[in-house]
């Protein structure tokens, strides 16, 4: 890991239809080799979907589905005198973003289904519903730092 200083963060522009800085960046995130009119169509379909089933505007129900699979804490390692101890610690805003990002990616692309827009599209109703895999990852990490919080005094 460097131990230079952190780069400027890139300034993402919002995407055309929405006008929202957040659907750019799943966009961004799904997009495989470069062809983002087809990561476009994904995710702008995948929006579509989910507002026809949540009966909401899709930018909240988006926004919604992407705040409950946010982690707000996570476990990690520190070597003190020998032992390594997972240490909970509180994940900085951006990171919390990624890894809410790509755990939605990630389990829609695991889903049996037709197409990606089926399921990117339910993965984020089960995620507006608090149910589904990425949640339970999200809770798995609550539980993990829940369960090490007696080594919180290690944090640097």
């Amino acid at each position: 890991m460097s131990r230079r200083n952190r780069p400027e963060p890139r300034e993402v522009l919002p995407d055309p239809r929405f006008s929202n800085v957040l659907v750019s960046h799943l966009v961004n995130k799904i997009m495989l080799d470069g062809k983002k009119s087809t990561a476009e169509g994904i995710v702008y379909g995948a929006i579509e979907v989910l507002e026809q089933r949540t009966k909401k505007p899709g930018i909240e129900a988006l926004e919604q589905a992407i705040r409950n699979a946010t982690p707000m804490i996570e476990v990690r390692p520190r070597r003190v005198g020998g032992a390594t101890y997972q240490v909970p610690m509180e994940i900085r805003e951006d990171r919390r973003l990624a890894l809410a990002l790509r755990w939605l990616i990630q389990n829609s692309r695991k889903r049996s289904g037709k197409s990606m827009v089926d399921k990117l599209s339910a993965e984020l109703f089960d995620a507006h519903n608090n149910q589904g895999n990425t949640v339970k990852k999200r809770e798995d990490t609550h539980k993990m730092a829940e369960a090490n919080r007696a080594f919180a005094h290690y944090r640097w």
